[in-house]
């Protein structure tokens, strides 16, 4: 073997050993002492793999329950079929009742930055106080706002601007 392959090799190897941690060490991968994707549930390094780690929860919440309600224009108020999938996002939280959750208030590209923040803010807001009156505790609910900054269809046409119109609901 070369010199030079042995550094790459040295240098590697040096590499993984600064990232792992001790047992002493809680960091975890996240910084919160749990393993990637790991909700704590099931106490395995890999709760990501496992049935319970955080993505498998997130996938659950994502393609089973419904993870976005959608708003009208310049609008906050939770419609009926909105209030269908928060009724379903309220009986998947008290399946989890450990998972915490933040609700991501978007808008369209219309308006100036500042009044989509307050808007997505409007947003999210609603959604944290139904899910609430749904019996999920206000505790485990915290709310932020993208704005217009995060969309999820990009064009100035009515179905991009509706599909934007949203508040999402994420594990933390």
């Amino acid at each position: 073997m070369k010199l030079s392959h042995l550094a790459v090799i040295a240098l590697a190897a040096t590499g993984l050993a600064a990232c792992s941690s001790s047992d002493g060490d809680k960091g975890g991968v996240n910084g919160n002492g749990l393993g990637a994707g790991d909700g704590g549930t099931n106490g395995a390094p890999y709760g990501d793999i496992q049935a319970g780690g955080r993505q498998a929860q997130q996938a659950e919440l994502t393609n089973q329950v419904g993870d976005t309600i959608h708003f009208g224009t310049d609008s906050s108020d939770v419609s009926g079929e909105a209030r269908a999938t928060l009724q379903r996002q309220a009986a998947f939280a008290q399946k989890y009742p450990n998972l915490t959750f933040t609700i991501e208030g978007h808008c369209d590209e219309r308006g100036t930055r500042e009044y989509n923040l307050a808007l997505g803010e409007r947003r999210a807001t609603a959604t944290k106080n139904a899910l609430a009156s749904l019996g999920v505790a206000a505790a485990r609910l915290q709310t932020i706002s993208y704005g217009k900054e995060r969309p999820v269809a990009v064009g100035s046409s009515a179905s991009a601007w509706a599909q934007n119109r949203r508040a999402v609901t994420v594990i933390n």
